[in-house]
């Protein structure tokens, strides 16, 4: 994943895959890396959403402009 950059991290599954879904519907490839330890049964590490590095200022427009979670 050497050509992939992180643009939203969050501790929240459900948010990582709005943030995908939203940008896939732009046109921009995105992926969620799920780094979470599934073995402590707390809130522990975080899911990234990550699009290719060519791809990062649009993705990191939509994340700040379009995306609240509030």
């Amino acid at each position: 994943m050497k050509d992939w950059t992180v643009v939203y991290k969050t501790p929240i599954f459900s948010r990582a895959e709005i943030v995908k879904g939203v940008l896939i519907d732009r046109d921009i490839d995105a992926v969620i890396i799920n780094k979470k330890d599934s073995t402590i049964h707390i809130n522990h590490g975080q899911i990234e959403v990550m699009v290719q590095k060519d791809q990062v200022l649009s993705a990191m427009k939509i994340v700040n402009d379009e995306i609240s979670f509030k």
